[in-house]
């Protein structure tokens, strides 16, 4: 077990965002300069023109989104928030904790986090990637920055997936139970969960996410009990390449072709709101859903600063370091965020 005086250093690991719309371009170059998204034969060569003719042309394709939610990304303030509460929390069940956030793309950057943990000048650590479900694009990136970056020899603990968490699953539910509530009948409208795509080439060599998305969708229909008809689909998509399909677009054609009227969508994948959130779903796909006769679309709402979100993160760390809690204290945990 760990001892509680040791000053524990957690970094929460996320991909970022543009805060701006100017960022929005070196932004999306830096995520398709990662040889864990972009690789191929002589990439060392050709990754850096291809990820400038991508960025480029990507960019003026999704500046819109970024428009609409007033002109930047805002997970790094709701990740700093998530950081800032699980801090409040860790301290308040008596570790002597601090948190810093590493983003992938864009600031804070990892070697920014690093350079603020080693001022800290923490003990050990606790790597908690922002990423329910694994894949090597989201999770296996920011790690391997972070290898590449940090060598110093302190205690490292790692959190793994937390998809099957109670906690976890709790704080998705209560945004569900959120949105059900705001439709006349709860019990009607058809639940789509939407999760980030990625190549199905990544998946062909042997990433989880697909499974592990599919069965975080089972656990949270059987913990919320609800009645009404589900189905996934995927959302997105960058280039020409095959990605997991169904697609979001698809899915709403589907559903308005099978005249449903009433639709809750929950982005399953994502622990904050941001672009692919408020962007692509609550503003281009409740338009698009809009023209296709569907007359009623709720998403839910990112679990951001919930509170029993903050206090799985939170249970997470403890048991990192050798601290479980115990169920009887999952209540006070939620209470104290």
């Amino acid at each position: 077990m760990a001892n509680s005086t040791r000053r524990i250093g957690v970094i929460l690991f996320q991909l970022g965002g543009p805060d701006t719309l100017e960022a929005i371009e070196p932004f999306l170059f830096n995520l398709f300069c990662d040889p864990d998204i972009i690789d191929f034969p002589f990439a060392r060569i050709g990754r850096k023109p291809l990820a400038k003719l991508i960025s480029s042309t990507r960019a003026r394709k999704v500046q819109h989104h970024y428009a609409t939610i007033g002109g930047g990304s805002p997970i790094r303030r709701f990740t700093e928030q998530q950081a800032l509460a699980l801090q409040r929390s860790l301290m308040g069940s008596g570790l002597d904790a601090h948190c810093f956030v590493a983003m992938r793309y864009w600031h804070p950057f990892t070697g920014e986090a690093i350079t603020q943990l080693r001022s800290a000048q923490c003990d050990e650590l606790v790597l908690l990637p922002l990423y329910p479900q694994y894949s090597s694009t989201t999770t296996g990136s920011s790690l391997n920055e972070w290898r590449r970056l940090f060598r110093d020899g302190l205690p490292v603990h790692g959190v793994e997936p937390f998809y099957r968490h109670d906690l976890y699953l709790e704080a998705l539910a209560e945004k569900v139970d959120e949105a059900l509530a705001r439709f006349p009948e709860p019990d009607r409208p058809e639940v789509v969960f939407s999760a980030h795509s990625v190549p199905l080439s990544v998946i062909e060599r042997g990433d989880p996410y697909q499974r592990q998305i599919e069965e975080t969708v089972a656990l949270l229909m059987q913990r919320g009990g609800w009645p009404n008809r589900h189905r996934l689909c995927y959302q997105s998509k960058v280039g020409a390449s095959r990605w997991l399909q169904p697609s979001l677009h698809r899915t709403l054609r589907e559903l308005a072709a099978d005249r449903i009227r009433e639709v809750c969508v929950v982005p399953v994948s994502f622990v904050s709101d941001h672009v692919e959130t408020l962007g692509e779903i609550d503003h281009e796909a409740r338009a698009e859903a809009a023209k296709l006769g569907i007359t009623r679309f709720e998403m839910t709402a990112g679990l951001n600063n919930s509170p029993t979100f903050i206090a799985a993160l939170a249970d997470l760390v403890r048991t990192a370091v050798g601290m479980e809690t115990s169920p009887s204290e999952f209540g006070r945990l939620v209470a104290a965020d």
